[in-house]
């Protein structure tokens, strides 16, 4: 097994995720030759363009999920001797959920270590990240953040996968992106009975599936809590929901993306929290004059709910009736097996250059977010580009600019407000104002206060 799983890295990493999907179908293709499962594997597992698309934005592991649960039926009811025992599957481990009593009071709360005169060295626990996972990014910012303040980082790697994880070759992926802050951190695939390394004096969680060996491993290393969203809202009523949930309650020392998570943290769960401020990256994202922007974007990611597809497709029918003559631009996801109700150009998944020759074309801009702020809005108004968000305490608490109009979840009044930007006769101005606003709002100021707030919790 750890042969073949290095073997998938290394097709994925030299051949792309398009030559992987195709081994898969091969191996099971010739696994089942001649029989009629294999023939349904063969006819279920079609489709490589989306299947390219899942690989390379979902990992591996999704594409291979998907592509067996799509067939099993079939296949079960064509061979019965392939059926398998059916596994409890989630994105934790089951045995870390099934060991962690958060209603007692953990071993290591009382004997966290005290760092006086020396860098620290923090533990990550990272789920493999992927080639366009904004999450992972903001993660590998901070960390470098904390190295270049003379501190240590160790990059550990969870997945509740039954295969083991490639983590120099991982290492290798993210120092070969662009999208990801070079780091010097050490990648290790994370094991509970060997734990984290004895010199280590804070562990972070990050996803909410990472709080769980966290909370397990033996070390007496301060707890911190790296909270980007509220992940329970991820899940519909259902274990997930609730173990997500229960990780809020594990006496980690939260630090959250913007101040809503914070308080909602302290104010809901009793976290002891503290946050980071929104930035922006500058050198990427910039104002170009143009007297051609006229356009409007929006930001598409059908499969995640919180992006408020659906919602945003809508308003933006009513913004195509209003003005048929502007060019609405999506990207965020592969939408281009999507019916939608007004021509629009599709761009998939952006590198940040590609997001930035977009932006330089539009005037406004629409992004969802149903639980905690994008990092878009910002990026649209270094651009130049004013972005329409939905009005609540989970954005406008987070971000406060007179350039995001912030508009009322309904179809009608976010289209209004997007028709209203695109309409202003000073359009150009407004453009340059708003990119103006953001001038000084860098992640390195966000990525100095996160660096004393570790070193404060972790000195005592």
């Amino acid at each position: 097994m750890p042969n073949n799983a290095s073997r998938a890295f290394r097709v994925l990493g030299e051949e792309g995720p398009g030559a992987l999907a195709a081994r898969v179908l091969r191996l099971i293709r010739n696994r089942t030759r001649g029989s009629r499962g294999g023939r349904l594997v063969s006819r279920g597992l079609r489709g490589s363009r989306r299947a390219v698309g899942i690989a390379r934005t979902e990992g591996t592991r999704s594409l291979v999920l998907k592509a067996l649960d799509r067939t099993r039926g079939q296949l079960v009811a064509a061979e019965p001797s392939l059926a398998p025992r059916q596994e409890i599957r989630m994105l934790v481990r089951y045995e870390d959920a099934l060991e962690v009593d958060w209603t007692e009071p953990a071993r290591w709360a009382n004997a966290q270590m005290t760092v006086v005169d020396r860098p620290i060295h923090t533990a990550w626990f990272l789920h493999p990240p992927g080639e366009s996972s904004g999450g992972a990014q903001t993660i590998f910012r901070f960390v470098r953040y904390l190295e270049q303040a003379g501190h240590k980082a160790t990059i550990y790697l969870y997945h509740s996968n039954p295969w083991p994880i490639d983590a120099p070759y991982l290492r290798e992926l993210i120092a070969a992106n662009p999208s990801y802050s070079d780091v010097k951190a050490q990648f290790v695939a994370y094991s509970h009975e060997q734990g984290v390394a004895d010199d280590v004096d804070a562990i972070f969680a990050t996803g909410w599936e990472t709080a769980y060996p966290v909370y397990r491993d033996r070390s007496r290393a301060k707890r911190f809590y790296f909270v980007q969203d509220f992940e329970p809202a991820f899940y519909p009523v259902g274990t997930e929901n609730v173990l997500a949930e229960n990780t809020y309650r594990f006496g980690f020392h939260g630090v959250t993306a913007g101040r809503w998570l914070a308080d909602k943290l302290a104010d809901e769960y009793g976290m002891v929290t503290s946050h980071f401020d929104f930035g922006v990256d500058l050198a990427n994202y910039r104002f170009t004059p143009n007297a051609q922007r006229g356009d409007l974007f929006f930001y598409a990611r059908p499969v995640t709910t919180r992006r408020g597809f659906e919602l945003g497709v809508m308003a933006l029918e009513h913004v195509a009736r209003a003005m048929p003559d502007r060019t609405i631009h999506l990207a965020g996801w592969d939408t281009s097996a999507y019916q939608l109700p007004f021509p629009h150009e599709h761009h998939g998944i952006l590198s940040t250059k590609g997001l930035a020759d977009v932006y330089d074309s539009c005037s406004a801009a629409l992004v969802l977010s149903l639980t905690n702020m994008s990092l878009l809005p910002l990026e649209l108004l270094a651009s130049g580009v004013i972005p329409v968000v939905n009005r609540g305490p989970n954005n406008d608490k987070v971000v406060q600019n007179p350039y995001i109009r912030y508009a009322d979840p309904s179809p009608h009044a976010l289209a209004a407000a997007l028709v209203e930007e695109m309409q202003r006769p000073d359009a150009l101005d407004r453009a340059a104002q708003a990119a103006a606003s953001v001038a000084d709002v860098s992640w390195d100021r966000s990525g100095k206060a996160f660096v004393e707030t570790v070193v404060e919790a972790v000195r005592g």
